[in-house]
Formats: C-alpha cells, structure tokens, sequence
C-alpha cells in the first residue's frame, strides 16, 4: 500500500478517539472466528446445517481474503477514513442480519456479508495506525493495539459459550452490532483526514478476479465432494486453470496483487507456506474440538469454550518467546522443533477413544498454543525481515493473505471429510439428521441412538484430525528444506 500522505494528523485531544475505534474495531472483526466456533454446535442443531456447517466459517473467511487486496487500492485513492467506514457498516450489517437469520442458507450469505466489511477493516487499522502516529511511537501503538486481538482470543470462547448456554446463538452475531455502531460514531465525529490526493489505480482487477474465481471454484468443489464428485471434479478443474491465469498475470503485470519477486528467496515462500498451512491446521482444533467436547462428551458451549481459550492463553505467552529464540538459534530448528511436537499431540488424537480423559484435550490445546503462538509469530517477523525495505508491506499482506487461505480452504475440507464419513457410517437406521441433532450439547437423543451414534461421529473427528496429521507432516518436509541454516541478523 502506497506510503502518500491521505491523512492529516489529528489533534492530541482526538487521538485517543481514533485508538478506540481502531481497538474496537480489532477486536470485533478478530472476536468474530473464536465466537461462532463456540457457537457451532446449536447453530448446526437448531438450523439442520451439519452438511453446510463448513460454509458458516468459510463464506466468512472467503469474502475477506477476496476483498482485502481491493480495499488496499481503494484505501490509497479515496481515503482510509471512506473505506474503513464503509467496512464497518457493512460488517455491522451483515452481524445484524446473521442474528436474524432463520435458515442456514441465510445465515451463510449473512456471514459472506460480514467478510466483506471485514476485508475492509482488518487491514485498515494497521494503515490508520501508521497514518496517525510516528514512527518512534508506532512500535508501541501496534503492540497494544494486538492487546485487542489477544483479548478477543481470550474472551470469545467464554462469551460463546456463556451466550449459547444462557441466552441462544442469535446472540453471538448480535453482540456486535453495538460496538460496530459505536467504531461507526467514533470514526465519524473523531477521525479526519485531508482529501486524497486524486490518484490512479492500477489494480489487478484480472488479478483479484481470477483469484476469487479459483478460490471460489476450489471451495464449492470441495463442498460437493461428499455428495456430487463429477461436479466436484470440474470445479476442481476450474479452480486449477484459474489459478495459472493468475500466475502468468502476476508475472506480467507492472503492479501485481501478489508480486513474485517476493518468492525468489526460498526462506521467504518457506515462511508464508507454513503459515498457510498452520492457519488451516488451526481451523481444525477451533472448529472440532468443540463439536467433539459437546456432542461425545456433553460438556456445555461454555466448558468447550475454555480449551480453545487455554490455547489462546499459551499463544500469547509464547509469542513474547519469538524474539529471545531468533536471536540465539536459527529459525529452521525452531520450526521443525515445535512441527513435531504438533505432530505427535495430533497423533495421539487418532488413539482417542470416547473415554478420552478430558482434561487430556486442554494439554494438547496449551501445546497447539505453545507451538503455532512461536511458529507463526516468527513466519511473520521472518517473512518482513527478508524482503527489500520497499516490500514490507506487500510481504505483510501476502502472509495475512495466505493464513486467510489456509484458514477457507481447511474449513471446506474438513467440512466435506467430516460430512462424508458420516453418511459413509450410518447403519442401524441411524438418518443424518438424528446425528445433526445430537451434535449440540443442548439435545440429548434416547440412549439408545447416543449409542449408535457416537461411533460414527469419532470416526469422522478421527479422519478430520488424520488429514490434519497429513498436512502437519507435510509442512515438517517443507521446513526440512529451508536452505537457511544461519541464525537471522
């Protein structure tokens, strides 16, 4: 994104206006994954989404990976404080009108709504950090401003939970609506800026529109897997020759979405590979283990809720370790370290039983912290590191980008693995319906149908977290070839 001056520095007396909406805005576009995981459960009982569950995460996280790079450009031509306000509005909307949503097609485009003003916001606060502050204060700024998101990593779950259990899953959309009004008048009254600059965009529009077309095509083959695999195939098929056009554009056009010059340096595609696939593998432990917790073990939304907040607790911590670990060993062993140690805690989820002592799963939650808190806190500080200072920020989008992708594109597989094996296990007279019923902890079936049921829902958790053990193994070879085996200066 273009450094041009489009912003006047407030007056002192509004900067902290500026910091509150740009916090506020943080945390509710951040809040948003860890809250509906938790929610999962009764949204897929009371609506009979379990085929669709995958696509209430991935519309969201589609439409903000598509649209992110669009807002950058915009965001130079016209002014951050448009965009991001626009951004906000329509994040607030699509809140609003997912609360409302009566089925669960509704609910998916409400969630595809919220990714696109969401695409606009995430971004943008980094820009409107950077505009409003200098440089020897922006250091500091960033840092509490990441307090949001851990913030958010902490409370969502709990909030979740604490919603479902008390309340009803319409109110984890709601909860948002007011603090989105509230980023709405803040950025209205408090935040200014000088007019832009007139400025001509070049955006890669072939660029963004064969990105989504192949995104959008590998999502939906995904998703018909299960149930239409000669639809599945052609838009395989699609996704696959979209995403050479993509390529061959990148490599023509003078101001690409994605430049590949960032990429000649192999220890760069090293770190934003890994952070791809991380973020997918993540997906899973955010996703899954709460559906595994409430419908095996009857925990309430809000006990689930609290392993994916140890993980969140352990994350924090460990990213304080990033810096101390570069600066003493090289970054290789770090990561094929802490790749195996999540390998081999996935694997013992293969072995786990419906006896499977509980506070075991909290262990394993504090180590996935552990490892993916240092991991993807180094690929970040890593991937800035190894490009030209005038890259930055295009290295920066990219990552966030790729952990976007790794994070859509996951959610479908395991969505469409979870849903396969499912209907591949019924027997007994046991419908797909009945186990969509008995996923929430909220419905108890008779005994009886428990009984019947709960095989065939681990066994679907069992292949969902064999994949995730695939691609963990994958990414410890693509580690093994890292060519840097000096410590990072």
């Amino acid at each position: 994104m273009s450094t041009a001056q489009t912003s006047q520095t407030p007056p002192q007396n509004k900067r902290w206006i500026v910091m509150a909406a740009v916090f506020i805005a943080t945390f509710m576009t951040s809040v948003e994954v860890t809250i509906v995981t938790t929610a999962l459960p009764a949204i897929i009982s009371e609506l009979h989404g379990l085929a669709y569950q995958s696509w209430i995460m991935s519309a969201y996280l589609l439409t903000t990976a598509i649209t992110t790079p669009i807002y950058g450009k915009l965001a130079d031509a016209f002014g951050r404080r448009r965009v991001f306000l626009w951004g906000v509005l329509v994040f607030t909307l699509g809140s609003f009108l997912s609360g409302l949503s009566p089925t669960i097609f509704l609910l998916v485009l409400s969630r595809a709504l919220q990714g696109i003003g969401a695409g606009a916001v995430m971004p943008l606060t980094f820009t409107i950090i950077a505009d409003n502050f200098d440089f020897e204060q922006r250091a500091n700024i960033l840092a509490l401003n990441n307090t949001a998101w851990g913030l958010s990593a902490l409370v969502g779950p709990l909030l979740g939970g604490f919603l479902v259990d008390q309340l009803s899953w319409h109110w984890v959309f709601f909860v948002n609506v007011p603090l989105g009004i509230l980023v709405l008048l803040l950025v209205w009254f408090g935040y200014h800026e000088k007019a832009p600059e007139k400025v001509s965009i070049q955006a890669d529009w072939y660029g963004i529109a064969w990105l989504a077309v192949g995104l959008v095509g590998l999502l939906l083959a995904i998703q018909f897997l299960d149930h239409q695999t000669w639809l599945a195939l052609g838009l395989f098929v699609i996704a696959i020759i979209s995403f050479v056009l993509l390529v061959r554009r990148e490599r023509r056009f003078s101001d690409p979405l994605i430049s590949p010059k960032m990429f000649r340096n192999h220890t760069f595609s090293i770190q934003i590979i890994t952070a791809t696939i991380l973020s997918g593998v993540l997906m899973a432990y955010q996703i899954y283990f709460p559906i595994w917790l409430q419908s095996l073990y009857r925990l309430s939304a809000t006990e689930a809720g609290l392993v994916v907040t140890s993980s969140s607790v352990v994350w924090l911590a460990a990213s304080f370790l990033v810096g101390p670990l570069i600066a003493r060993f090289v970054p290789k062993r770090i990561a094929l370290t802490l790749i195996t140690m999540l390998l081999l805690i996935y694997v013992s989820l293969l072995f786990a039983g419906l006896n499977f002592p509980v506070w075991t799963f909290y262990v394993i939650a504090m180590l996935n912290g552990l490892g993916m808190g240092i991991i993807i806190s180094m690929n970040i500080i890593l991937s800035q590191h190894l490009v030209p200072e005038n890259m930055v920020g295009s290295a920066t989008s990219v990552l966030t980008l790729g952990r976007s992708l790794g994070q859509t594109v996951m959610t479908g597989v395991y969505g469409a693995i979870f849903n396969l094996m499912i209907r591949a296990n019924l027997h007994s007279g046991v419908t797909f319906g009945q186990v969509n019923n008995i996923i929430s902890a909220k419905h108890r079936g008779p005994i009886l149908h428990q009984a019947l049921i709960n095989p065939i829902i681990l066994t679907a958790l069992h292949t969902v977290f064999f994949v995730v053990v695939v691609i963990i193994v994958l990414v410890l070879i693509i580690n093994w070839l890292d060519p840097n085996h000096k410590v990072i200066e």
